[in-house]
């Protein structure tokens, strides 16, 4: 399956990767496999790789792709989330997807390099969840 994710129940995160060859539907389908995944509770920070991923979203998906995310967000808080697109396009489409998710999640940013967007998912989380 294109969509692959792991959720580590110890440090709250979601790290999801798209792969190829990737379809609409492979995408509501991980959001709906979040929904009954036990373990996608609380709150939840994520990373998102699309890097892989074959096909562009069209604008006209994000709305049915943002219902998917509500349902989801019922059961889970979801934090910050860092999104990893290298191609021209896919980070296009991904920085109007930010946008469109931002009432969903508490800072979302879209990087062109994996490990930038780590860096900067570590550094947000400290920040927002300090030790006491």
């Amino acid at each position: 399956m294109p969509v692959t994710y792991s959720i580590d129940p110890v440090e709250k995160i979601i790290r999801t990767t798209c792969g190829s060859p990737l379809t609409f539907d492979q995408v509501i389908g991980h959001f709906r496999e979040l929904q009954q995944d036990p373990v996608c509770a609380g709150y939840l920070d994520v990373l998102l790789d699309v890097s892989e991923a074959d096909a562009l979203p069209e604008s006209g998906q994000f709305g049915a792709i943002i219902a998917e995310l509500a349902v989801v967000r019922a059961k889970a808080q979801f934090g910050i989330c860092a999104i990893v697109a290298t191609r021209d396009a896919m980070f296009g489409m991904m920085r109007m997807f930010e946008v469109i998710a931002r009432p969903y999640f508490l800072a979302t940013r879209v990087f062109r390099d994996r490990l930038q967007a780590e860096a900067w998912l570590t550094a947000q989380r400290a920040a927002s969840h300090p030790d006491p």
